[in-house]
């Protein structure tokens, strides 16, 4: 399973109004730790298909979307749960780290 693609215009419906926790991982396409972490998302994803919606939201064609949530470095990972940010994961980790700071949606 592939982490899909928001934007501003789908963001309310994929991530905001989701019944189930929501990771966006902010990114850029020129961002190297970025495609370090895309594929280690994509096997949570896969893993965890009831638990966590994964989702990517492209910084550079979604400006209004980095700034409403105060992105300042990538890769930045948010967590959503009812519409509200609940979790921050800032920088590219490992597998396990990842899965460590996600316990807790993961459970």
């Amino acid at each position: 399973m592939t982490a899909r693609a928001v934007d501003q215009a789908s963001f309310q419906t994929e991530v905001l109004n989701s019944e189930k926790p929501v990771l966006v991982d902010f990114w850029a396409e020129w961002c190297g730790p970025c495609r370090m972490v895309s594929p280690i998302l994509d096997q949570i994803a896969a893993e965890n298909p009831d638990k966590l919606d994964i989702v990517k939201v492209n910084v550079d064609e979604n400006p209004q979307l980095a700034m409403e949530y105060q992105i300042v470095s990538i890769p930045a990972m948010k967590v959503f749960q009812n519409g509200e940010v609940v979790q921050t994961v800032i920088g590219a980790k490992p597998k396990a780290a990842l899965e460590a700071d996600l316990a807790a949606v993961l459970a």
